[in-house]
């Protein structure tokens, strides 16, 4: 059976081959992204077939022992509905809140927005995707008009003469990736990496720019205001495809390199050479990661790269041009369909008329019924058990004990609803607290689509079926629908749900309404946006965000936006003038340190799944630090050290590496405790929380030997 790799958002082609216990991954070659290529994920992805920790029952907390027991498909629903309804007798719809995730399918995140909508009448629905892509969303719909992670195949890195890496590890994050960075070097093309970090990626790379975590912004600052001092700009590009640069050329007119290595780090000589670099070359692409965008200032640090691209006007130039390397396995696909705060299918906006009546025709209820936009994934959480917050919680694909940033504030937010319902293959850290689990099934045992980085919508296929006593998440929600009074049916049929989120997304930005299940197969994905033809089964209009054919042709989806115009009101770019302020946390005499997060090459987001596969080293958490500061405190490679922010602290080996810089420490976050140390400062714009910078301060703990004691180390 072939089909698609369950962890990032590559979403790699494979093949599965059943065995009498277990599933074999084969190589799937012809699959264009990864051509047979796996990491180490990927190939040990069926290891959770069979695992002893599968849920494969439901379990309801017991009121007077307080554990969990098993229960019954219909108890554990009825109880779910009888609680969430009496719940929003007492307080209003918004008494229940919905949390999705980034993992699921299209079609589970279509029902998912759905369900809250339509069955619970709640405004309260968000996703962790929230915490993923959102920065880069926001930037990319204001100065594009759209937003699809990479609007070009992946495979046009390639064609590029240089590539900037901005705050992404691909070579550990999804490696098989990795292997077009190569390829554009052996082309005689040129790799640059910004990261605090020297990864594996910056291994591979040709110049290596290591700022201050959190000052991306002013580094991409510096670099335009040498690149349009040095008449490097595209004046015609500019004067005839986009708008707002004047405001921008004088925004950046005093960031000179070395106010900009003062800010960042990065010494002027590193920024004019880069400037250099960019204006001699003719395809430039920008590619963004979670580093540059985790920020209190993420938007605005995607708009300043965004605006360098335009300047120098690569974007819609074949193998160039801006795209973000979208992370989870649905990243694109899970924010396109309903589950974010104030979005409808196709990525309608909640609050505009127009998308509402339309939705609203495709479910069979009143426009006026449909809720408005609600909170934001941490606001939603933050607000859980409060006055005004919701009461009960039902998640679906997330883990938000370990993914959450000020993990011990939303975990006892958690502790103090009236309901926690979650919906997933093992015990995760959130399953564990919930008074309802529901066992739902894994990739290899449903069928639905993923819609990865590129934008090309991929079809996972079931390969085996389900172990006994475990449902889909789409016949959960149809139980808990149906239960809850919902005045519409829910469909249990993946492809049945897909073709009405094609009808419920056409016309709209991410416009899916000319891909079917049959045509994904044939063609080995198909690109949004993809119309259907005016005559066409789903009645969908023609063209769409790019345009497209008219009649009863068939769209071939679009691999490659902007060549022509852009999807705005006048069809040009806007560039957006912005400023950089810095991080919510600066150090202190307290916490003199910076501290970022981010993931490692054999685990997974938090960490649920991969954590159980046997074949993944499973090495804990680790504090990376420079010899210069473990020398300072007094720590050596090995031993434990101590990380404290304002929100808690954590103690595990340190790991001693020269490819840091010295004012800051790593921490993985796939395990527990990294999160709980994050800050929940919000962008405004996004509200993506400030995962990759917050103050700190790192020490030997006091019962540990020191490196020397009778050097008089200090704690940093």
């Amino acid at each position: 059976m072939r089909t698609h790799c369950p962890y990032c958002s590559l979403q790699c082609g494979m093949t599965l081959e059943p065995g009498r216990r277990s599933l074999e991954v084969q190589p799937w070659a012809e699959f264009p992204v990864n051509e047979g290529a796996l990491c180490r994920k990927g190939w040990t992805a069926a290891g959770l077939r069979g695992h002893r920790e599968r849920l494969t029952t439901p379990m309801v907390r017991d009121r007077a022992t307080g554990e969990l027991r098993a229960a019954g498909w219909d108890e554990a629903l009825d109880l779910v509905a009888d609680r969430m309804l009496a719940l929003q007798d007492v307080h209003g719809r918004d008494a229940v809140a919905v949390f999705g995730g980034g993992g699921l399918t299209n079609e589970k995140a279509y029902q998912l927005g759905k369900l809250a909508r339509v069955a619970l009448g709640t405004s309260q629905v968000d996703y962790n995707g929230r915490w993923c892509m959102s920065s880069a969303a926001s930037a990319a719909n204001r100065a594009l008009g759209i937003d699809r992670g990479l609007p070009f195949p992946l495979a046009d890195v390639e064609r590029a003469d240089v590539v900037v890496l901005v705050g992404s590890n691909i070579a550990e994050t999804m490696p098989p990736a990795a292997r077009h960075l190569d390829r554009l070097r052996e082309n005689g093309g040129t790799v640059v990496v910004v990261d605090p970090r020297r990864t594996a990626t910056a291994d591979r790379a040709d110049h290596v720019l290591q700022p201050v975590p959190g000052t991306d912004l002013a580094v991409a600052l510096g670099l335009l205001h040498l690149l349009d001092a040095a008449g490097a700009v595209d004046e015609e590009y500019v004067a005839t495809r986009t708008t707002g640069f004047d405001e921008v050329r004088r925004s950046v007119a005093g960031w000179w390199p070395e106010l900009v290595e003062r800010v960042s780090g990065v010494p002027a000589a590193q920024l004019r050479a880069l400037a250099g670099l960019l204006a001699g070359s003719e395809r430039v692409m920008v590619l963004t990661g979670r580093g540059a965008e985790q920020h209190s200032q993420g938007t605005a640090t995607v708009h300043a790269w965004l605006n360098l691209a335009l300047a120098l006007g690569m974007v819609g130039r074949e193998g160039a041009g801006y795209g973000c390397l979208t992370g989870q396995g649905n990243g694109q696909g899970g924010r396109e369909h309903g589950q974010k705060a104030d979005q409808l299918p196709g990525y309608r906006m909640i609050d505009d008329p127009a998308a509402r009546a339309h939705v609203a025709r495709v479910w069979g209820v009143d426009p006026d019924d449909l809720p408005g936009p609600g909170r934001s994934a941490y606001e939603l959480l933050d607000a859980l058990g409060t006055e005004d917050g919701a009461r009960a919680l039902l998640v679906l694909g997330s883990n938000i004990v370990v993914s959450a940033p000020n993990a011990t504030s939303v975990t006892e937010r958690l502790a103090a609803l009236d309901l926690l319902v979650v919906a997933d293959l093992v015990m995760s850290e959130t399953a564990a607290m919930a008074d309802v689990v529901l066992p739902v099934t894994q990739w290899a045992e449903e069928t639905g689509t993923m819609t990865n980085l590129e934008g090309r919508v991929v079809l996972r296929e079931r390969a085996v079926a389900p172990p006994d006593g475990v449902r889909t998440d789409l016949e959960l929600m149809a139980g808990l629908a149906a239960r809850l009074g919902s005045p519409v049916p829910f469909a249990t049929d993946a492809e049945e749900v897909f073709a009405e989120l094609g009808r419920a997304s056409a016309g709209g930005r991410a416009d899916y309404a000319g891909i079917t299940y049959d045509r994904i197969r044939a063609e080995h994905g198909v690109f949004w946006p993809c119309p259907a033809p005016a005559d066409g089964p789903t009645g969908g209009p023609t063209g769409g965000p790019t345009g497209g054919p008219t009649g009863g042709q068939s769209h071939p989806g679009t691999p490659r936006l902007f060549a022509d115009s852009f999807p705005t009101p006048d069809g040009r770019a806007r560039f957006v003038a912005v400023d950089h302020v810095g991080a919510a946390e600066q150090p202190t005499a307290d916490f003199p340190v910076h501290l970022t997060t981010g993931r490692v090459l054999a685990q997974y987001q938090s960490g649920a799944q991969t954590r159980r596969v046997r074949e993944l080293p499973d090495e804990g958490p680790f504090v990376e630090l420079h010899p210069m500061l473990a020398e300072r405190i007094g720590a050596t490679d090995g031993t434990p050290v101590v990380v404290a922010t304002r929100r808690g602290e954590l103690t595990a080996p340190a790991r001693v590496v020269t490819t840091i810089r010295p004012d800051t420490v790593f921490v993985p976050f796939h395990w527990v405790g990294a999160n709980r140390l994050t800050s929940d400062a919000l962008d405004p714009v996004s509200r993506m929380p400030e995962f990759k910078v917050c103050a700190a301060r790192v020490g030997v703990p006091a019962s540990a030997p020191r490196a020397d004691e009778t050097r008089g180390r200090v704690v940093v």
